[in-house]
C-alpha cells in the first residue's frame, strides 16, 4: 500500500499532505549537501539537523492524540504511523551521518557511543525508535496483540524524554531549542495526565495548560542554565518577561497552547452552530 492511500486503497489528501511534509526536511538537507550550502562543516550540519527533525517529528506523532480531541479531527490517526516511521528514519539518518563523519570506523563509532553519556542516550532513544517502527504494521499488531502492543508503544514517552536529554546535552551553548522541544513535550504529558484524570477538553482548561506549561519551561530553563553554567536562575526567568531578549521558548509553549484553545473554540462553535439551527427550526 503506497503511503498516502487510506486502507481502501484510495488518495487520501491529508496523508498525501503529511508524507510530503516528513519528506520535506530529507529533500531540503539533500539540496543543501547538492548545492554546497551546508556550511564549512557539511556533515556535522546534517548531523545536527537530522536529529534535530528527528525530535521534532516525535513531538508531532505524540502531538496527533491530543490534536484529535480538541480539533475533533478522527482522521488524524491515520497519520501517526507515518510520522513516528519519520522520526525513526531521521533518527538513522542522523546516526548514518555520524558514522560518514567517523570516516566509517565502526570500531571507534561504538566506543564513542559507549563512553560518552550523551551519545550513549542517544543511542538507546534511537534503538527504542527502531523498535517501535518495526512493530508500527498491522501485522505486527495483530502478532502481538493490541494489550501488548500498546503497552510496548508507551516506551513513546520516555524515548522522547530521552531524544530531548540528548539533545540538551549535544549542545553548547545557547539551549534554546531543546529548551522549546522540553516545553511542549511538558504540554503534551500534561494534556495527557488532564484526560487520565477526568478533565474535559474545553477552552478554559486549555488555556490553563498552555500557561502552567510555559510557567514550567521558564522555570525548567532557568534550572539547567543555573545547574550547567552557573547563571543566577532569577537573570533568566527575567529573560522570559523582556521580550528585548527575543521569544523565549516558555513564551512560545504558551503561544502554540493558546493557539490550541483558538482551534478548539472555533471546533466547539462549528459544532453547536447546526444545534443552534435545528433549535431555531423547532421552535418556529
Amino acid at each position: 500500500m503506497l503511503p498516502w492511500n487510506d486502507r481502501a486503497g484510495r488518495l487520501s489528501v491529508l496523508k498525501l499532505i503529511v508524507f510530503l511534509g516528513v519528506l520535506a526536511p530529507g529533500l531540503y538537507i539533500a539540496a543543501q549537501a547538492a548545492t554546497g550550502t551546508l556550511g564549512s562543516k557539511p556533515i556535522t550540519s546534517a548531523i545536527h539537523q537530522s536529529g534535530d527533525w528527528a525530535v521534532r517529528l516525535l513531538l508531532v506523532s505524540l502531538l496527533v492524540t491530543p490534536l484529535r480531541f480538541i480539533a475533533d479531527w478522527p482522521k488524524l490517526i491515520l497519520v501517526r504511523r507515518m510520522v513516528g516511521v519519520a522520526a525513526a528514519a531521521y533518527a538513522l539518518a542522523h546516526l548514518l551521518f555520524y558514522v560518514v563523519e567517523q570516516a566509517f570506523d565502526l570500531q571507534k563509532v561504538a566506543s564513542e557511543i559507549l563512553l560518552r553519556f550523551y551519545l550513549t542516550i542517544g543511542f538507546v532513544g534511537l534503538g527504542g525508535l527502531v523498535v517501535l517502527a518495526a512493530t508500527s504494521t498491522d501485522a505486527m499488531i495483530r502478532r502481538l496483540g493490541s494489550t501488548a502492543w500498546n503497552r510496548l508503544h508507551l516506551l513513546t514517552y520516555p524515548i522522547a524524554f530521552i531524544a530531548i536529554w540528548h539533545f540538551f546535552l549535544q549542545t553548547k551553548i545557547d539551549v534554546s531549542q531543546p529548551v522549546l522541544m522540553l516545553g511542549f513535550f511538558v504540554w503534551l504529558m500534561a494534556f495527557r495526565a488532564m484526560r487520565a484524570a477526568g478533565i474535559q477538553v474545553r477552552p478554559l482548561q486549555l488555556a490553563g495548560l498552555a500557561i502552567i506549561s510555559g510557567v514550567a519551561t521558564a522555570l525548567l530553563e532557568a534550572l539547567w542554565y543555573a545547574t550547567m553554567t552557573g547563571v543566577m536562575a532569577s537573570r533568566i526567568l527575567y529573560a522570559n518577561l523582556d521580550v528585548g531578549f527575543g521569544i523565549r521558548p516558555a513564551l512560545w509553549v504558551t503561544m502554540a497552547g493558546l493557539a490550541l484553545v483558538a482551534v478548539n473554540l472555533v471546533r466547539a462553535r462549528k459544532a453547536g452552530a447546526p444545534r443552534g439551527r435545528r433549535a431555531a427550526v423547532a421552535a418556529e
